[in-house]
């Protein structure tokens, strides 16, 4: 039976059995002084394109921060294709966003800047720092794409004709996400959050007017937005995404 180390870490480099993969000093220094891991130690590295492979650390101290490559633990393989695009909130709630949408299976991240869009400065390593974390925790072979911010008329006017938007519409004019989304065919498919203020009335007017999106209602209550990002991802991925497939 293969091992199976619960300690895993994203790298850039390429993997393959036999290769030697110098760890980054923050990388480093978490093994050491927070896992108190030490030469010998095993653990699991993924680079989002060469699978999940088992590692041995060869040691620390002197300028010495390796580990070595040993076999293949899970070959790579596709984790979906849904975005995420949102208007930006505040600190504490977009580091709490972007985690979980790692967490549900979101393959792009995209801050989208609205009319009422209140935080537009977003740091976009410390969403990555969020992302990598994330998904080192969960299992994922990938990373999610995290996007540098966008006005969202100018996102719309560019958008890719073979991706469906699923716009959550705060209004409770549109059809429960549910029935709307039974409705509909796998495939390309972006989840669309607006700010706490909800979409101006334009703004409104311009999705439902657009052939690539489907306007659904998130229940009766209102919704704070980074919950209604997470609530839309998940009943997607239960209805038409990756929930499907099972664990490993």
């Amino acid at each position: 039976m293969a091992y199976e180390p619960r300690t895993r870490l994203y790298v850039t480099a390429d993997l393959a059995a036999g290769a030697s993969i110098v760890l980054s000093r923050e990388q480093a220094h978490y093994l050491e002084r927070v896992l108190r891991l030490a030469r010998g130690a095993r653990l699991a590295l993924f680079n989002g394109r060469d699978g999940e492979w088992s590692a041995t650390i060869d040691g620390f101290g002197k300028g010495s921060r390796s580990v070595s490559v040993g076999e293949r633990l899970r070959a790579q393989r596709e984790e979906g294709d849904l975005w995420l695009v949102f208007a930006p909130v505040k600190r504490a709630r977009i580091d709490f966003l972007v985690e979980k949408a790692t967490e549900l299976g979101a393959s792009a991240l995209q801050p989208v800047v609205t009319e009422r869009t209140q935080v537009e400065r977003v740091n976009l390593d410390r969403l990555r720092a969020n992302v990598m974390e994330a998904a080192e925790q969960t299992e994922r072979l990938t990373l999610p794409e995290v996007r540098a911010p966008v006005a969202l008329d100018r996102l719309l006017a560019s958008w890719p004709a073979e991706r469906r938007l699923l716009f959550c519409d705060e209004t409770g004019e549109s059809p429960d996400i549910a029935a709307a989304l039974a409705a509909q065919a796998r495939g390309a498919w972006a989840v669309l959050i607006g700010p706490e203020g909800g979409f101006a009335q334009r703004e409104l007017d311009l999705l439902r007017k657009l052939p690539f999106v489907c306007p659904v209602g998130l229940g009766p209550r209102v919704l704070r937005a980074d919950t209604a990002a997470l609530a839309a991802l998940a009943v997607f991925q239960a209805l038409l995404g990756d929930w499907a497939r099972r664990r490993g």
